[in-house]
């Protein structure tokens, strides 16, 4: 079995990509079940082995992870797990994309498919006759990967004492920035495609700056083969969509009441973001739409300069969108 206490940390674990990841590989988690250990990973036992509560009101300050070297190396896997969480939190490219892909370099070329009309339609094949082919081909153009982050800079006495759980909120609000970004950035791949000459087909509203529930419904309609359990609209459009007579039916609004959560007549959810122009309403098939590509998760890069007194932590992601069926996303122009 392992000694977690006896681990030596190095800033090389990070060069790896995943900190946590290369600490598993030193000090596996499964030689610890049927201990009191089972349950944590192996970054956390190193929290446990220098003693270090990063939340609730017992929580430490920022302080105590430079009590040592050691311990000082597992600040920016802190700062790279509140980040996340705040992305998490906030996050809803779970609800758009399809299918999520982690390459390790900046260069991806994602595949796709363009069946007719014909082609999705399964034909009896006759006893000795060829079987229709579906074709599937690699993209001309890359995925655009786009850089996301912020340095976050403070002066040691801003933040030696103060707890960990409040620095963790500020980390976290960081993060929802990140996610927030990036939902714009998949919304604009869906409206304007991904340089692959694949923009989202378009439905008029029959009457122009009016919205009616016949106009979603043709949205509905025109997505046919692929099914629109999606809707994504700004603020505004939002409102005047929920404010449709059809929205406001009685089961929808009681699990809105309840939940919080803001369902449509046709089944779909709906998303709301600042990033959807005026006037535009998304419909999509949530499970045949859009790729997220990553290149590798959540980097913390932590630098403390002495002779100016100042903590200086640069947090990044890597990610960019790809179409996978060009028809399963249309947009609604009001």
């Amino acid at each position: 079995m392992a000694n977690f206490d006896n681990i030596r940390l190095e800033k090389g674990l990070y060069c790896g990509g995943s900190f946590t990841g290369a600490l598993e590989s030193i000090d596996p988690s499964e030689n610890y079940k049927g201990t009191s250990l089972e349950g944590l990973d192996a970054y956390q036992r190193q929290l446990k082995r220098f003693d270090i509560k990063v939340s609730g009101a017992g929580s430490d300050v920022v302080e105590k992870f430079f009590k040592t070297s050691d311990s000082a190396t597992l600040f920016p896997e802190y700062v790279a797990r509140a980040v996340r969480q705040g992305m998490e939190e906030a996050n809803s490219l779970p609800k758009l994309s399809a299918s999520v892909t982690n390459i390790d370099s900046l260069d991806y070329r994602s595949i796709t498919s363009i069946p007719s009309d014909d082609d999705k339609t399964l034909k009896v094949v006759a006893e000795g006759a060829e079987i229709p082919q579906t074709t599937v081909k690699t993209r001309e153009n890359l995925v655009k990967l786009h850089k996301r982050g912020r340095m976050l800079v403070a002066s040691y006495e801003a933040i030696r004492f103060q707890r960990l759980d409040l620095f963790t909120v500020t980390l976290r609000q960081i993060g929802a920035h990140i996610a927030k970004a990036q939902l714009a950035d998949a919304i604009d791949t869906i409206i304007n495609g991904d340089g692959n000459g694949n923009p989202a087909s378009a439905t008029k509203a029959a009457s122009a700056g009016t919205l009616t529930y016949a106009d979603i419904v043709n949205l509905w309609k025109d997505l046919d083969p692929y099914e629109m359990n999606v809707l994504i609209a700004n603020n505004a459009d939002a409102v005047h969509m929920l404010n449709l007579s059809e929205f406001k039916d009685s089961a929808a609004g009681l699990n809105f009441h309840a939940t919080g959560k803001m369902i449509t007549p046709i089944g779909a959810e709906l998303v709301r973001s600042a990033a959807v122009p005026a006037g535009t309403i998304i419909g999509l098939d949530k499970n045949c739409a859009l790729e997220m590509v990553k290149a590798g998760d959540v980097m913390t890069e932590y630098d403390k300069l002495i002779d100016r007194q100042l903590e200086r932590a640069a947090i990044t992601s890597i990610a960019g969108f790809a179409k996978i069926f060009t028809d399963a996303s249309r947009k609604l122009t009001v």
